[in-house]
């Protein structure tokens, strides 16, 4: 009777663990990539250029409300200048492309998976990786979650990812010619 008792408790005790874990399941919130954007700003001692990344392919991972994970694909080739036309404009786009900042022949995309988000209130704190001309650096951000919009702004180090040229860190006697090494990232997620 006793061993009866038992091996009802315990098969009580796992259909109830197996209704919660059903209850609530992980759900992936696809990335809109045709809404969803990137916005960029790099600066140099003599003036600053900005422009726009597209998104290749994303997702968060969610609880419920809440954020548990995710992965997020950048299209590297879709870089463009905003603040530049004609001559000048391609030409810096094609510098960006190039082996002297991303590279975008050998590493077309970046990466970022989110690791950890902590809620606190509308927004979450995020720890993620970060991927950049394969290279992958851990970044911490605050990401603000209202219903199906997502937004968050980074500053990132290029020089952490090999993005090297014309740093006034790294190089002497660059003159007017340094390009700062932190570049400002405002993004926007539609889901």
């Amino acid at each position: 009777m006793k061993t009866n008792l038992l091996k009802s408790v315990a098969l009580f005790a796992m259909v109830i663990t197996m209704i919660s874990f059903t209850a609530n399941p992980i759900k992936k919130k696809t990335l809109d990539t045709k809404q969803s954007k990137i916005e960029w700003e790099g600066e140099k001692l003599t003036g600053s250029h900005e422009g726009t990344i597209m998104f290749k392919e994303g997702y968060l991972n969610m609880d419920g409300d809440k954020i548990t994970g995710g992965e997020f694909i950048v299209d590297m080739s879709s870089i463009i200048a905003t603040d530049l036309e004609g001559e000048y404009k391609q030409k810096l786009e094609g510098h960006l492309k190039s082996d002297d900042f991303f590279g975008t022949a050998n590493h077309p995309t970046a990466k970022l998976v989110i690791k950890n988000a902590i809620k606190k209130g509308n927004d979450y704190g995020v720890i993620a990786d970060l991927t950049i001309k394969g290279i992958t650096k851990p970044v911490t951000f605050d990401l603000d979650m209202n219903a199906d919009t997502a937004t968050t702004e980074l500053t990132i180090d290029r020089t952490e990812y090999d993005v090297k040229y014309g740093s006034g860190s790294l190089f002497d006697n660059l003159g007017d010619n340094v390009i700062y090494d932190d570049f400002e990232l405002d993004i926007t997620l539609k889901f």
